[in-house]
Formats: structure tokens, sequence, C-alpha cells
């Protein structure tokens, strides 16, 4: 049997064309009915120029044409990206987005900035989004985006008052997802790792690092879900304590927690890792 492939790469772009065009529709009725927006607002303008490409190309494919009409079908087809292009670079030059796929691919973090006031999203759907809270603090510079596990992601950032900030988004839960409970009790007990150290006791959190230590007491101390925490010094974070993804709760019950905890350093310029702490 004799197949023939330009019919069917034809018929292939021209369905991945519906599809995109379907995508693009449901996105507008989401946005008009439930103010949802795309994880990254840079994806809509990606779709159109999918969906026009593919089109073209399977027109090109699939109908016989002289070569002025081919001719003019490419330049409409180039046209039209190109004015998607210039406002996809209009559109990120008003509004900053902060997007990052966790290490599973299981979570999508989605953050936008503008004029200084950032927004985190949750995501629904991989692609589409809901705002969800507004960070405190107007905002300047760059934002650093470190995944503490599959489902914490850390977001370091500067405010106007050249103060380092955190914000911790995230996606999981280490119970059985039925209650509520305190990260800094969950850690109750020494944690030990290179050149580091975490004690979380009645005083508070108490963070060695190479040598130094320093008490957080619990008025100083920020959780972000069930999974982390933001301990601050003047106003400032200091440094972020989440649960790791082989940590196990043992609430209400005479046990040692079970796994690890991971130690990161509010820090926007530096590149210290983030460092794994044991019982």
């Amino acid at each position: 049997m004799k197949y023939d492939f330009r019919k069917i790469a034809g018929w292939f772009l021209f369905i991945l064309a519906v599809g995109f065009f379907g995508l693009q529709m449901g996105y507008l009725f989401a946005h008009a009915r439930y103010h949802a927006e795309y994880v990254d607002n840079r994806l809509f303008y990606v779709i159109n120029m999918l969906c026009i490409i593919c089109a073209g190309a399977a027109i090109l494919l699939l109908v016989k044409s002289s070569r002025k009409w081919k001719f003019v079908g490419a330049v409409m087809v180039i046209l039209f990206v190109a004015v998607q292009s210039v406002l996809l670079t209009e559109s990120d030059k008003q509004i900053k987005n902060i997007s990052s796929i966790s290490p599973d691919f299981q979570h999508v973090l989605s953050m936008k900035e503008k004029n200084g006031e950032t927004v985190y999203f949750r995501t629904y759907y991989k692609i589409l989004a809901l705002p969800k809270e507004k960070l405190p603090d107007e905002t300047t510079g760059k934002f650093k985006v470190q995944w503490l596990a599959n489902d914490v992601a850390a977001i370091t950032y500067q405010t106007i008052d050249d103060k380092v900030q955190q914000f911790i988004g995230t996606y999981g839960d280490r119970g059985e997802g039925v209650s509520y409970y305190y990260v800094g009790a969950e850690i109750h007990g020494q944690w030990k790792g290179k050149d580091a150290a975490v004690l979380s006791d009645e005083e508070g959190i108490t963070v060695s690092w190479h040598g130094q230590t320093e008490l957080f007491k619990w008025e100083q101390v920020q959780q972000y879900g069930t999974l982390a925490v933001v301990l601050h010094r003047n106003h400032e974070a200091a440094w972020t304590i989440a649960l790791n993804d082989n940590f196990e709760i043992h609430s209400n019950a005479a046990k040692t927690p079970a796994g690890e905890i991971t130690l990161y350093p509010a820090d926007i310029d530096g590149g210290q890792a983030p460092v794994m702490l044991k019982q």
C-alpha cells in the first residue's frame, strides 16, 4: 500500500492548527468567565504563531495552487508571525513573567510583575492560572527561583527599599492532606548537614552556618503552606527551611521525623546551593 506522505503531513498539521485554535478559544472563554490567564503571558502569542504556521503549511501541502498564490500565502503567514512577535515583545516589556517548571515536571511556578506589583498565581491544567496572592512589598530587579523539592519553590527578590525577601510556592503536602500542621513543630530536634545545622525547640529555630549560630524566635518565623518556613532578621528574609520529598509527618506520635529537610540562604546574588540536613 502506497502512502501519500504529503497529504498525511498536511492533515497532521491541519489537526494541530485546529487544536491550537481550540486552545485559544478555550483560553478566551476561561479568561472572560473566570479571569484565568496563561501561566506565562507570552504563551498567547506563541500559540497564535504556531496556529497560523501549521494552518499555512497544511494548506500548502493539501491544496494545489499556483506559485503566485503560494507566495502570497507565505507572505501573509510571515506578516502575521511578525506582528505577533512585536506584540509579544511589547507585552514582555509591560509584564515580567516569572515562571519555572518543577524538577519532576508536575508543577509550574507562575508569578507576574507589573509596575512593581507582583502577583503569585495558582496553576490549573499546567498552563492556566488564577491570581492567588499579592506579594506584600513593591519589588525591583531580578527574581531568583530555586526548587527545594519537587513541590517547593523559593523565590528570592529585592524590594524597593533594598531588602531581600523570599516567597515560597508550595504545591503538596507531607501528611494525608486532611489537616494543617506546623513545619517548626514537625522538625523539632537537631538536624545536621555539611557545615550547617538546625535546631528547632521551644525558643525557636537556631541556625548554625560555618561556625556562626543565630536564634530565630517563633515570631520571626513565617510559614508557607505546610512545606516551608522563612526565617526573618530585621524585617528581611535570612533563611528558608523546606521539608524534602522524603520527609514523613509523625503528628501526635512519639516518633522522630523521618527524611530530610533543606536549608537555603536568602541571597539574591550569591550562588550558594541548598544544603540537605538530616537527624
